[in-house]
């Protein structure tokens, strides 16, 4: 069964930082590319944006909107995958969902507030 547990959302100011954590079960996670994405307020989930993601070989990428502020980090041997937000801006604000490229599962997301 695959499961997605994400936690460490919350509400903070701009300027500051989150970091999000992501535990993964029920795929062979060291050949998973994995990848959070970004759900704005009044957008679905089908329009979140991929925000950074993670090959198996630790390669990062990033989108623009969050290069240079995110971070995106994995453990093969724990199966998990963190999100390190930093200088947080109140458009970083809404759900934020670890994922599997190639894998139809959605974990319950992570809400994140900005406030200016």
């Amino acid at each position: 069964q695959v499961q997605l547990v994400e936690s460490g959302g919350g509400l903070v100011q701009a300027g500051g930082s989150l970091r999000l954590s992501c535990v993964v079960r029920g795929i062979v996670f060291d050949v998973t590319t994995m990848a959070w994405y970004h759900q704005p307020p009044g957008k679905s989930r089908d329009q979140a944006e991929r925000v950074a993601a993670v090959s198996p070989h630790d390669d990062p990428t990033y989108a623009d909107s969050v290069k240079g502020r995110f971070t995106i980090s994995r453990d093969n041997a724990r199966k998990m995958v963190w999100l390190q937000m930093n200088n947080l801006r109140p458009e970083d604000t809404g759900v934020y969902w670890c994922k599997g490229l190639g894998i139809g599962h959605w974990g319950q997301g992570a809400q994140v507030t900005v406030s200016s």
